[in-house]
C-alpha cells in the first residue's frame, strides 16, 4: 500500500539511490501531520453516516432527473447503491488519512473507476458534487482542528479531481 514512507522508498528505489536527505524530510513532513490526520480520520469515523447523507441529498438535489426511471438513481435499490459508494469513497478516504498515502483511494476507489461507471452509464458529476458538498461543509473548529481539516480536504479533492 502507498504510504508516505513507501512512496519515498519508492521513489529513491526507483532513481537507485538509498533516500537522501529530499526523501527522508518528505518522510518527517508526512510524520509530523500524522496527529492531524489521525484526528480526521477519528472525526470522519464518528460520523461517516451523517456525512455520506449529507453527500448524497446534495447530488440529488443538484440533479434531481437522477431520480426518473431508467436513470442512475431510478429506483431504491440504485439510490441505495449510491449512497453507498459515497460512503465507500469515504471509507478510503479514511483509509488514506490513517496511512498518510493517496494508496487505498489509488488501489480500490479510482483506478479504473471512471471507465466502470461509463460502462454501467452511470455520470461520475453526482459523485464530484457529493465529495465537493462534503469539502465545503467541513468546518473547523466545528468539525475538527484546521490542520486535520486540511488533510480531511486535501483527499476530497483528490477524489473529486480524479473523477472530474
Amino acid at each position: 500500500m502507498k504510504s508516505v514512507v513507501t512512496s519515498a522508498i519508492a521513489s529513491a528505489d526507483a532513481a537507485g539511490r538509498f533516500p537522501g536527505s529530499a526523501d527522508l524530510q518528505a518522510v518527517q513532513g508526512g510524520l509530523q501531520r500524522a496527529a492531524a490526520r489521525l484526528e480526521a480520520a477519528e472525526k470522519l469515523n464518528a460520523g461517516i453516516d451523517q456525512v455520506a447523507q449529507e453527500a448524497y441529498d446534495a447530488a440529488f438535489k443538484k440533479y434531481p432527473y437522477l431520480t426518473n426511471a431508467g436513470e442512475a438513481g431510478g429506483d431504491q435499490v440504485k439510490k441505495d447503491k449510491c449512497l453507498r459508494d459515497i460512503k465507500h469513497y469515504l471509507r478510503l478516504i479514511n483509509y488514506c488519512l490513517v496511512v498518510g498515502g493517496t494508496g487505498p483511494l489509488d488501489e480500490w476507489g479510482i483506478a479504473g473507476a471512471r471507465e466502470v461507471y461509463r460502462s454501467l452509464n452511470l455520470p461520475t458529476a453526482p459523485y464530484v458534487t457529493a465529495m465537493q458538498h462534503t469539502r465545503d461543509r467541513a468546518c473547523a473548529p466545528r468539525d475538527m482542528s484546521p490542520q486535520a481539516l486540511t488533510e480531511f480536504r486535501s483527499l476530497l479533492d483528490y477524489v473529486i479531481n480524479s473523477l472530474s
